[in-house]
């Protein structure tokens, strides 16, 4: 595809919304909530292995323009747009395909502390009491905030599985292709964070309205039963608040926040400086 092509992925709940919003304030860029193409590459992967025993009669070439084409037609309404962003968490655990198809890209991965990811959806999940939330299974990991925060936590779960890809992608042989961006920083210095991104894009400054944003998936909130989950606010602002989560699960979570050290990474970074681990701090509203 001629349209340059870069990914959003990282933890949920940590700005990735947000960014695509204030994205595509630009009027050369597209970008958006979490795409289909992620599963549907997925899939055709899968369905390209040894498992499939026509799998044989696809070479690599063909693997290779069958998994390029999906993003090729999916895109293809916004042709006529300089960058294209595709956003899903899935892209951290899939870097050596994605940048064997891509090698120009970059990834943007957007990361917060899992105490506050975990606290961030705690509180939709008490904000919508009277609709059993989606994110879980069964009643008994709906039961209390110790089952939810568990569940979500499970590796292959909302929360676990984006910080173990994440993980993967950080310290792996693609990290000069990631950029590490902190949604503390970003709902605190909006203007500071995205000159940096775009250097690190390599793309033409644009005088984004941080007072402006305006992006909201309530269709795809709905069929979740998770009202507010792609909402986002209309000015970039930060808002410090206390923590729901019980102390020692907060505290549990807190001490995650693997990307705050550069060794063993070769990846860009804009993340904040490592929190006392007596502390519980104050975060965003998002």
């Amino acid at each position: 595809m001629t349209t340059r092509l870069h990914f959003i992925s990282g933890l949920p709940r940590s700005g990735s919304t947000l960014l695509a919003a204030i994205l595509r304030q630009n009027p050369r860029f597209h970008a958006a909530m979490t795409s289909p193409v992620g599963a549907l590459f997925s899939v055709m992967l899968n369905t390209m292995g040894r498992r499939n025993e026509t799998a044989l009669f696809i070479d690599e070439t063909q693997k290779r323009e069958l998994l390029a084409g999906l993003f090729e037609c999916y895109y293809r309404p916004h042709q006529d747009k300089a960058v294209v962003f595709d956003t899903n968490r899935l892209w951290c655990a899939r870097l050596p395909a994605l940048l064997s198809l891509f090698p120009e890209a970059k990834v943007i991965c957007c990361v917060r502390s899992i105490a506050w990811v975990m606290d961030s959806i705690e509180r939709l999940v008490r904000q919508n009491a009277f609709e059993p939330s989606g994110l879980f299974a069964t009643p008994e990991e709906r039961a209390t905030v110790f089952s939810r925060v568990d569940a979500l936590a499970h590796r292959d779960r909302l929360v676990g599985f984006a910080w173990s890809a994440l993980k993967e992608a950080y310290y792996g042989e693609h990290g000069r292709s990631l950029l590490i961006l902190e949604y503390d920083i970003l709902a605190q210095r909006p203007a500071e964070t995205l000159k940096l991104l775009y250097e690190f894009l390599g793309e033409p400054a644009f005088a984004h309205d941080f007072a402006a944003v305006d992006y909201a998936e309530p269709a795809f909130d709905a069929q979740l039963a998770t009202p507010g989950l792609h909402t986002v606010q209309r000015e970039v602002a930060f808002t410090p608040r206390r923590t729901i989560l019980p102390p020692d699960l907060f505290q549990k979570y807190a001490a995650l926040s693997f990307w705050r050290e550069p060794a063993g990474s070769t990846a860009f970074r804009i993340t904040v400086q490592p929190e006392p681990a007596t502390e519980s701090p104050a975060a965003g509203r998002h």
